[in-house]
Formats: C-alpha cells, structure tokens, sequence
C-alpha cells in the first residue's frame, strides 16, 4: 500500500510539474522579460542580464532563508498562473464546444445565433454542389463511362471545411461532435446522449485509454488557446509577447480542430463497434436471434451473425435506456 501511494504521490507530483508549475514560471519569465525591456529595446540582452544580476545579489535573496521564500513564491506564483490557464482553457473549450449555445447571456447568444446561421446558409450553397456533383457522377457511371472524382471530392472537402453536417452550433469543433450525434440518428435511431453511459461500461480497458487520451488531448489544445490569452495584457508593456500570442493562438487553434477530429472519430467508431453488444446484454438482438455458441460447452464465441443492427433495433435500445419520465404530483 506505501508502495502504491509513493508511485501515486509521483505522478501527481509529475503531472502538477509539467501542467501548472513548467508553463507557469516560463510566463513569469517572460512577463519578467517585458517589464524588464519594455517596447524602447524589447531586444537589449545586456540591459536584462544586468538586471538579472542585480535582482540576485539583492540583499533578500543572499540568505538560505531569504532564497527558500523566494523559491516558494515563484513556485506559488507559476502554480497560481497554470490554475489560472486551466480555467481559461474550460472556459475557451465551453465557447468552442458550444454545445449548450441556446442558454448563453443574451449578447453571446445572439452573437452564436447570427454565426450559425451564418455558417448554416454557406453549408447549404457547397452542400447543393456536392450533391450536384455526386449526381453528375452517377449518370456518368450509369453510362458505363469512368467518373472523374477530383470535383466531387473538391465539392465535399469544401463542405466539411464548414461542418460535416449541418451546421447546428457556431463553431467548427462544436458541429465535429455534434455529427456524431446527427448520424448516429440518422442511420440507427441512436440516441448518443442517452447511450454513450451504457457503452462506456462494457468497453475493453484499451479503448477506454484511447478515448480518454484523446478527450485530454482537446482539453490541452484549448488550454494553449487560453495561455495565449494570457500572454496578450503582455504586449501593453513588450510588444515581442504579439509574436508570442499570435503563435499560440494558431498552434491551439489547429490541435483544437485535430484533436476534435480525432475525438469524434473515435466517438462514432466506438458507438458503431459496440452497440451491438451492448443490444445482447439487454436482450435485444437485431433479429431476435442468440448469438452463437460452441457446441461442446454451449459458452458464447462472442459472435452475432444475426444480420445488420437495423434502425428498429437501435429505437428499441433508444427506448430501453431511457428513463421513465416522473408521473405526475398528487393532489
């Protein structure tokens, strides 16, 4: 049990180090660095060398004691700097995600209503070309010639470059997750909401690590986007910190997209792969059929070769985990 609580201690100790205390005292540093420089000579290596120097040799810092505290109050101060961008990166994630858009205070609100629609209305003109495109293909395939798929492709790459459905969210990221949902729907009567909990409890152990790795992966990219937040109140005192924000705001912006991506694909697969087998454990095979079993022990092989997993079944798995709706009050 020591040994254990020693290697949990470690990590958390690793994990506290490198999330809060690492990126914290490198934006100490370089908030150092521009009230040292300023915008005259945001460059002068020597003049924030002396000044370095002086701040060393100052009387507080030549004792043991006098070091200890300041060595407590950098840690303190980076720690207080990784909270803070952990914060700003669950709000930055909460904007992006957009999920629940409809209850925001009414100027975000509006503001996330005329972006949709915005992005609603340029989904519809490249979603009419793809599909034009497709149909142009098909009657040139049913004319027994070859298609060429470089427009169609080029009509559907400009689509999801606005959102792979349609747009229901202001963001990109936020109508990525949403898809999943959409198509879920769509193709099996799933409710994703309601069936991701059950899902999650029957998934194998590694698939559980490659979802919540990439679920911790969105979340760093929306915290870079936050850390450049917090670099820009540091161009008021040394423009550099400009180049620094702009920097970090397109490193989040494109691992926020990648990482969402990435996210939402596993999403769906994981939905798709595996219920199927959440619809055996309640009973509830596609076609009513069991699943097969070896003959000599009768154990099940885990397979079901009963057919497709039919949009009848997926209402029917829909409406199995639903809760009950509260009856209503007496009296």
């Amino acid at each position: 049990m020591g040994g254990f609580l020693s290697e949990l201690g470690k990590k958390l100790a690793e994990r506290w180090l490198s999330l809060l205390v690492l990126p914290g005292a490198l934006y100490l540093a370089v908030a150092a660095t521009a009230h040292t420089l300023g915008h005259t000579h945001p460059f002068d290596l020597p003049h924030l060398t002396q000044q370095i120097t002086t701040w060393a040799n100052h009387p507080a810092t030549s004792t043991a004691g006098g070091q200890v505290v300041l060595l407590a109050a950098t840690l303190a101060a980076a720690a207080a700097a990784g909270l803070a961008a952990q914060a700003l990166g669950s709000l930055t994630e909460w904007l992006c995600l957009a999920a629940d858009w409809h209850t925001w205070p009414l100027p975000l609100r509006q503001f996330a209503s005329r972006q949709t629609t915005r992005r609603r209305g340029r989904w519809t003109r490249a979603a009419r070309i793809w599909h034009h495109r497709r149909e142009q293909d098909a009657r040139t395939r049913a004319q027994g010639q070859r298609a060429d798929p470089a427009a169609r492709h080029a009509a559907e790459r400009a689509m999801t470059r606005i959102a792979p459905e349609e747009p229901s969210r202001p963001t990109w990221s936020g109508d990525r997750l949403n898809a999943v949902a959409v198509r879920l729907e769509r193709d099996h009567h799933l409710d994703l909401t309601t069936l991701w909990p059950h899902v999650w409890l029957i998934l194998p152990e590694e698939t559980r690590t490659q979802i919540t790795f990439a679920r911790q992966n969105l979340t760093r990219a929306t915290t870079l986007t936050a850390w450049a937040l917090l670099y820009l109140p540091l161009t008021a005192w040394w423009w550099p910190a400009a180049l620094i924000t702009t920097t970090l705001t397109l490193t989040g912006w494109a691992r926020t997209r990648t990482a969402t991506e990435t996210y939402a694909l596993l999403l769906e697969a994981t939905a798709r792969l595996h219920t199927r087998d959440l619809a055996d454990r309640l009973g509830l095979n596609p076609t009513g059929r069991p699943t097969t079993l070896t003959p000599e022990t009768g154990d099940s092989l885990g397979l079901n070769l009963s057919g497709p997993f039919t949009p009848e079944t997926g209402d029917a798995l829909t409406h199995h985990l639903t809760p009950t709706p509260p009856p209503p009050p007496t009296g």
